[in-house]
């Protein structure tokens, strides 16, 4: 047999040849289902990464779709978010293909299990963990976002990284009741990631980031740029950063032109 192939990674046009295997069909006649369905899959997974990436430059996206599909999935979705630009991924094993690990950030189970406190949950995670963790915690629990990040920053300093906002779609954060009425206020909007921001920054506290997640699409992280929502470097007039990464989820449909991803084997 020979085969001949596109790299990983590589930019497709529709009705594009990608594999191309010349020999008796009897050869591999049998493997025919299991590498076209491993190559849509990964291609789509690729594809929707790779768009989120370029319409978030420069900031940095992390791909968290773990709870969302079925387990046996995660080792080669990762890696094809990986090749397409993702900087993280949420498990051990979607980073395995590389050789890497997963990242993540304090989640809401385990504030639950301190009694939604957030603050302390967030220290004793840190009990735990080496100096070198950056710490990233979620800080919608409460649905307070900027409270609960002030909090935060004004206990832990120099030792919380950033905070994550990941407002429900069905709720409105306590800082935008005061301001509802010419925009969407639920979920995490625009006007969330301004207060978080300026509220950290009047606290004293410009350094740490954030990060958001919760529905962040192409067209949603276009809305945000179009609003004027900080981005990752300074602003003119000194401004600390805005948002720092964006954690996306679950994948739609890919159209138009795609993104080449592996055509590995076996249950990942």
């Amino acid at each position: 047999l020979e085969v001949r192939a596109l790299h990983d990674g590589d930019a497709i046009t529709p009705w594009e040849v990608v594999l191309e295997i010349t020999g008796p069909y009897d050869h591999f006649a049998h493997l025919e289902t299991l590498y076209l369905g491993v190559l849509a899959r990964r291609t789509r997974v690729g594809t929707n990464t790779r768009r989120v990436v370029e319409a978030a430059k420069p900031r940095e996206v992390m791909f968290f779709p773990a709870r969302h599909d079925h387990w046996m999935v995660q080792t080669g979705d990762g890696y094809a978010a990986h090749v397409a630009g993702a900087i993280g991924v949420s498990t051990d094993a979607q980073a395995s293909w590389w050789g890497s690990e997963g990242v993540g950030t304090v989640p809401h189970g385990l504030i639950a299990a301190y009694g939604g406190d957030t603050v302390l949950a967030s220290r004793k995670f840190l009990e735990h963990m080496p100096e070198e963790i950056r710490l990233v915690t979620l800080v919608d629990f409460d649905n307070d976002c900027v409270r609960t990040s002030v909090a935060l920053a004004d206990a832990l300093g120099d030792r919380l990284y950033g905070v994550r906002i990941d407002t429900s779609e069905m709720l409105v954060d306590a800082s935008v009741v005061p301001q509802m009425g010419s925009f969407r206020p639920t979920g995490v909007n625009p006007q969330l990631v301004h207060n978080v921001r300026d509220a950290l920054d009047r606290a004293g506290h410009p350094a740490v980031r954030i990060v958001v997640s919760g529905g962040f699409t192409v067209e949603k992280i276009r809305e945000f740029e179009a609003l004027g929502v900080p981005g990752q470097f300074p602003l003119q007039g000194g401004k600390s950063p805005g948002i720092d990464s964006i954690v996306i989820r679950q994948q739609k449909p890919h159209r138009e032109s795609s993104i080449l991803s592996p055509a590995r084997s076996g249950p990942g």
